[in-house]
């Protein structure tokens, strides 16, 4: 503070009301920076860089994988010791409340799943829910489908009703983009959107194997609870969302450009859904 404010008061000055020899200022101030020191500030410079660039929602352990994948080899209690004095916390959590309705007289299916959200292939569970979005002018729903192997969100909707071709739109986009495949199971809830007699068409027509969890029971779709979580967490929380459609792109920023190409996923060996399955085809 005294170097800083040198230039508009006089140091003696200074020095004598903080209770600090003039002498001990000056051995201070003409003391060499340790290297340690030195390294210290170059690598808060870097931690800010990537902690910015992922727009706070990396902790010390993602940003280790980050310096690590560009070939920096950085210990994380350096790293979460750095981020403490900078006051740098990864987005925190907060509690959601459950959307959809599964107080209904509709067919049910069995859950096929059972809590295993293990997959040894691309295309052989998915899982998917609706989760909601307080905009300016409204709510926002969204439907997703998840593809437990890779983790990849691999198809979404939103709209302003949560309504049966809302997920329907959603299964409809994951269709498209694994190129139809027949024989996956997919999983939800007990929502009546996912019971409906439309939706369960959809299933039929493209051979796709209905799952479905136990009444209330949020541990037999937690893949998808945990991804509704993390995207809450960090895509809605402490967001000013002003209108629906500023949130329509705001979503599909995290979806299609962050998440899934670029948040490492501890699942994954800390790579993206993009990338793991590009070398796992490889």
């Amino acid at each position: 503070m005294i170097k800083e404010n040198s230039k508009y008061f006089k140091v003696r000055m200074m020095c004598r009301i903080l209770c600090i020899s003039p002498s001990g200022y000056y051995e201070w101030r003409d003391r060499p920076i340790s290297l340690r020191k030195r390294d210290n500030d170059l690598l808060t410079k870097e931690i800010m860089r990537v902690f910015d660039d992922h727009k706070s929602r990396y902790g010390a352990v993602r940003i280790v994988k980050e310096f690590k994948a560009e070939g920096k080899n950085i210990g994380r209690h350096r790293v979460a010791k750095l981020m403490r004095l900078n006051g740098w916390r990864a987005r925190a959590a907060k509690k959601f409340k459950a959307t959809t309705n599964s107080n209904h007289k509709l067919p049910v299916a069995e859950n096929l799943l059972k809590q295993d959200f293990s997959a040894e292939r691309i295309n052989e569970k998915w899982v998917t829910d609706i989760t909601y979005i307080q905009t300016g002018e409204g709510w926002l729903y969204l439907a997703t489908v998840l593809d437990l192997y890779s983790r990849m969100l691999v198809g979404w909707s939103l709209s302003e009703r949560m309504t049966t071709p809302l997920v329907m739109d959603a299964l409809k986009m994951a269709l498209g983009r694994r190129k139809k495949p027949s024989g996956v199971i997919v999983h939800s809830d007990r929502g009546s959107q996912y019971c409906s007699g439309d939706y369960q068409d959809l299933l039929g027509e493209h051979k796709l194997v209905c799952s479905m969890s136990k009444r209330g029971d949020c541990y037999d779709n937690a893949a998808m609870e945990s991804w509704n979580h993390s995207f809450k967490v960090e895509a809605i929380h402490g967001e000013k969302l002003r209108t629906r459609e500023e949130t329509k792109n705001h979503v599909f920023d995290y979806i299609e450009v962050y998440y899934n190409r670029k948040r490492r996923h501890s699942a994954l060996g800390y790579l993206s859904p993009v990338h793991y399955e590009e070398k796992m085809v490889a």
